[in-house]
């Protein structure tokens, strides 16, 4: 391996070193929206949690399913943000 090889394979190395620093910083940012986002969700079930507790057999059946969604919704989520980080 010549100099002009060893210098085409830094330039390529710094290539995919910049490319891939960008995609972090991105993912980064798009995990922190994710989880921002997550967490009103959570807020919105704790709250409604407390509700249900307090008032659990008043509590209809499509109240629980919507908390199970979201419920839902929080796991989906927190596995995609585990995944990118």
């Amino acid at each position: 391996m010549n100099r002009s090889d060893l210098d085409r394979l830094a330039d390529d190395l710094r290539r995919q070193r910049d490319e891939l620093k960008v995609k972090l910083h991105l993912a980064k940012a798009d995990a922190r929206d994710q989880w921002e986002a997550l967490e009103k969700k959570w807020e919105h079930l704790r709250g409604r949690l407390g509700v249900v507790e307090g008032e659990a057999e008043e509590v209809g059946k499509d109240v629980l399913a919507a908390l199970e969604t979201v419920a839902g919704e929080l796991k989906k989520g927190y596995a995609r943000i585990r995944k990118v980080l």
